[in-house]
């Protein structure tokens, strides 16, 4: 394996470059703009993205955000999203919102997502992929003729098939105005609905307005029980803990934060102080459950 070193100053450069590609995106053609160019381009194209910045989604019937396009996002031209028009001087009036894309020579004239079985490709009920079929509205297979347009029977993990899902595209105030999540105003190019680490999950699995939602507070506030997750029972109060007991109707003892903190290695402790540590600690718990059981055993009787 390769070690890649960089002169002083190389890490920084990179950063810029990164930074560079992130504002600028498609904008430069190919071609990195000069610092005077660059200048000029967030001067002009900032302030109206920042104020006019479009949200998409893949939503489902029942409301949910089951995906948010970012920049890498593919349409069912196979273009990603940050090849398609994703800047305004001014909003659109007109609803749907078509973002077209601006690759030379691609006929897609609106931004649509196609889903995706994990990372397989889903097929059409022709059997044929989204990518035989025409960009152009309509969506005609173009490998068989008994095709109407691309209908997946694919079903997301919301429990909806694929076909009764539609891309959204939405403004700051749109979005706002359903409750759903914004973010905060970045200078980046084509970020669609992405407003935080927790767009890159599905839909039923992001805790937020564009998900299924936050729990309710009688859930958070709800007592630790035996079908909770070990994390939380590990961690719950003695005080408020009840005994867990096994099939057998023993009670075994509760593991609470002493426990849980015990297990956690000390800043200044090294690997053979941690590992001796935690030997004694078992010692002394095999030591302690001898003598309860001697104590609980009948007279005149070994315990098993």
């Amino acid at each position: 394996m390769e070690r890649l070193t960089l002169p002083p100053g190389g890490a920084e450069a990179v950063d810029e470059y990164l930074e560079y590609k992130r504002i600028v995106g498609e904008d430069d053609g190919g071609k990195p703009f000069t610092p005077e160019e660059y200048e000029e381009y967030k001067k002009k194209v900032l302030p109206t993205r920042l104020q006019n910045r479009l949200f998409v989604s893949w939503r489902s019937p029942t409301g949910m955000d089951c995906k948010l396009v970012g920049p890498e996002t593919p349409c069912f031209c196979t273009h990603r999203y940050k090849q398609h028009k994703t800047d305004f001087e001014t909003l659109p009036q007109q609803r749907p919102i078509d973002l077209p894309c601006r690759v030379p020579g691609c006929r897609c004239k609106a931004y649509q997502y196609v889903p995706q079985n994990g990372t397989q490709p889903v097929r059409c009920s022709c059997k044929h992929f989204a990518d035989q079929h025409s960009p152009a509205l309509g969506f005609i297979c173009n490998a068989c003729f008994k095709c109407s347009g691309f209908r997946s029977c694919f079903t997301c993990p919301c429990g909806q098939p694929a076909y009764a899902h539609d891309t959204v595209v939405e403004t700051r105030q749109e979005r706002l105005a359903q409750g759903k999540p914004v973010g905060q105003d970045v200078p980046y190019a084509a970020m669609g609905g992405l407003t935080g680490f927790s767009s890159l999950a599905e839909g039923y699995m992001r805790l937020d307005d564009s998900g299924i939602g936050a729990p309710s507070a009688e859930v958070l506030n709800a007592p630790v029980s035996t079908m909770d997750h070990p994390f939380l029972r590990a961690w719950q109060t003695p005080s408020t803990s009840s005994p867990e007991t096994l099939t057998d109707g023993n009670e075994v003892t509760t593991t609470g934060p002493s426990t849980q903190n015990s297990s956690l290695r000390k800043p200044d402790e090294d690997d053979m102080a941690y590992f001796e540590r935690r030997y004694q600690e078992k010692l002394k718990m095999e030591k302690a459950a001898k003598r309860k059981g001697k104590a609980l055993s009948p007279a005149g009787t070994k315990p098993s």
